[in-house]
């Protein structure tokens, strides 16, 4: 899953202008007039307030949904969950094992598995995420012990955490609720130690 692409997902009915979590911006002929302009912000600020707020009136965690989700597929790992807007409130959880991934909705007030789940093979996935799947493979850490740390770090709550590799590097995206904005943290992770890496 792409930065982008995870970000989208968390403000589903707004873009991520308002809130400056994407940077780059396609400039087209056309320039919208003021009015247009305005009224876009307004309905952006208007629908990540409401994200806000739903998000605040959850009674399950993200790291809460993460351990539920894992729970169904014993030794499985998360490569990304998201917060999503909706009614009512669910995170969307992908966790995977070996060759095997697997989609669950987790009810945000409940913790109650809802939907259908989605099972599929690494074989399914586009390029991008494979390459994100394989690198959590290569990775000491878990999703949810990152989550813990950027919390932390940023003083919220996480809505949205994967793992992303860009330009050759690999790094934990997550997403914080912190007061009345949101909080972009990049966390390293400590990578396997190759069996040789101790030999001269």
């Amino acid at each position: 899953m792409s930065k982008k692409r995870l970000l989208a997902i968390i403000l589903w009915s707004a873009t991520l202008a308002a809130t400056g979590a994407i940077a780059d911006v396609t400039h087209t002929p056309f320039e919208p007039t003021d009015r247009a302009v305005a009224a876009q912000r307004d309905a952006e600020d208007a629908a990540f307030r409401r994200l806000l707020e739903q998000f605040r009136t959850i009674k399950i965690s993200l790291s809460q949904a993460v351990a539920i989700a894992e729970h169904l597929h014993g030794g499985s790992r998360t490569a990304d969950v998201s917060f999503e807007l909706s009614d009512p409130s669910v995170y969307r959880v992908r966790t995977v094992r070996n060759e095997q991934i697997w989609q669950n909705v987790i009810d945000a007030n409940t913790g109650s598995v809802t939907d259908k789940e989605i099972s599929s093979s690494l074989k399914e996935l586009d390029r991008e995420d494979l390459s994100n799947i394989v690198a959590l493979k290569l990775v000491q850490q878990d999703l949810s012990d990152a989550v813990r740390i950027a919390e932390k770090a940023a003083a919220g709550s996480a809505l949205a955490g994967g793992l992303i590799k860009q330009d050759g590097k690999v790094n934990f995206v997550i997403v914080i609720a912190s007061g009345d904005s949101l909080k972009e943290v990049i966390l390293e992770p400590p990578k396997f130690r190759s069996q040789g890496a101790n030999r001269h």
